[in-house]
């Protein structure tokens, strides 16, 4: 009897098991199946090469990019390279803010050289007071490519040069391609609305804050809107990412811009940037620029830091200055994330250094959009009361982007 029961428990155990493997295995294909954009990475528009190579071929190429034009599963090969591999004519380089391989600081001009593995001419569009490139330069080619990383903000210049180049493009009856990447904002919109009076190098579209669109959808939108100069169109082509969302959490293989140096950098970036237009230093010269805050008379604050002259940060605000202030580095991403446009430090430091209207430089309202927020934080109001007021903003250009979004929300 106790053999016969102890040959029962081990049929039962061997059937028990082979049922919940086979459940299992079910939980998995399902999962493959309905959540494809979770399990398989993303492949950005300069790996899609099957996609653009007949648009490309036998045309001569302007490539717009910098140092985050990378391909390959180690990210260690420039979109340049790739190009000339597949026998594109690659006749001219254009460089954006930072530089072609990104070690200017903000705003730096960057002289035109020549590309020293590839011997193509490189033409800066921050060499001088014009981001516009000469006639003489847009006649070496015929179709522009873009291929940069952006990181969705309204305030960041990649997107802005990649407008004046189609602004060129129009002018100068030339093709358009954009080699889409990922924003890593892209699951956030925040923010007001530009007022276009307010309009300069660092605002330059009537967008929130916070737009959260990838460079493809903000150059379809442009195209779309008739935003470009005298509304005119360009004949436009955008090779989209495959397996991306708006709420994919995408890392970046490649630090945007020298200040920009991880992950929780660039999501605090819509909330410290502010700082630049104040005495207030967001941490550049330091090892966590934009992930802390303060200014040699804040009081009040344990942590310290020193402004110290770093590649990308030269000549960094507040320099050999021990700061007192906040330390925000160590800050959970996805708390940062569900934060969106966080005026609070900006109002802390306001409070704390009690200047008044020496606070606030006039770039401060060029990088808000709106002359409100500052108004409002010297009345005294909390930043949940200044985020109602765009509220509005946000619903609406919702609306507006929807017809230009090549992926989903």
């Amino acid at each position: 009897m106790k053999r016969l029961k102890s040959i029962v428990l081990v049929i039962f155990a061997i059937l028990t098991v082979a049922n919940c493997g086979c459940v299992n295995a079910k939980v998995r294909k399902d999962h493959k199946t309905k959540l494809p954009s979770l399990t398989k990475p993303v492949v950005v528009g300069a790996e899609r090469v099957s996609e653009y190579l007949p648009i490309l071929q036998g045309k001569r190429i302007a490539l717009l990019s910098n140092q985050t034009g990378v391909v390959g599963p180690h990210h260690n090969k420039h979109t340049l390279d790739l190009l000339l591999e597949k026998g594109l004519n690659v006749t001219t380089i254009f460089s954006p803010e930072h530089g072609f391989r990104g070690k200017a600081d903000a705003g730096e001009h960057v002289k035109s050289s020549v590309d020293e593995k590839t011997g193509i001419p490189i033409a800066s569009l921050y060499e001088g007071k014009s981001r516009m490139p000469s006639k003489e330069t847009m006649d070496r080619f015929d179709v522009i490519v873009t291929d940069i990383q952006d990181v969705g903000l309204r305030f960041y210049t990649y997107y802005i040069t990649m407008v004046n180049m189609m602004d060129a493009a129009a002018a100068y009856d030339k093709e358009f391609v954009v080699f889409d990447r990922p924003n890593p904002n892209g699951m956030t919109v925040d923010g007001p609305i530009l007022d276009m009076n307010l309009k300069s190098g660092v605002g330059w579209l009537p967008i929130p804050t916070v737009h959260g669109m990838t460079m493809g959808e903000i150059a379809q939108m442009t195209n779309g809107e008739g935003w470009l100069k005298d509304g005119k169109k360009i004949k436009l082509t955008v090779i989209p990412c495959k397996n991306y969302t708006h709420q994919t959490r995408y890392k970046l293989p490649v630090a945007p811009s020298p200040n920009l140096p991880n992950m929780l950098s660039i999501y605090l970036y819509p909330s410290t940037c502010y700082f630049e237009g104040t005495p207030v230093s967001l941490g550049r010269g330091t090892k966590w620029p934009f992930q802390v805050y303060g200014h040699p008379n804040m009081k009040g604050y344990k942590f310290s830091f020193t402004p110290t002259s770093l590649p990308g940060a030269k000549n960094p605000p507040q320099l050999g200055k021990l700061c007192h202030g906040v330390d925000l580095h160590n800050l959970k991403a996805e708390d940062v994330i569900a934060k969106g446009m966080n005026l609070e430090y900006v109002i802390d430091a306001y409070r704390n250094l009690n200047m008044g209207d020496k606070f606030f430089t006039s770039f401060f309202d060029k990088l808000a959009g709106r002359t409100y927020i500052r108004e409002m934080i010297q009345a005294g109001k909390s930043a949940d009361e200044i985020r109602e007021m765009w509220q509005e903003d946000v619903e609406k250009f919702k609306e507006q982007r929807r017809p230009y979004l090549l992926y989903s929300e």
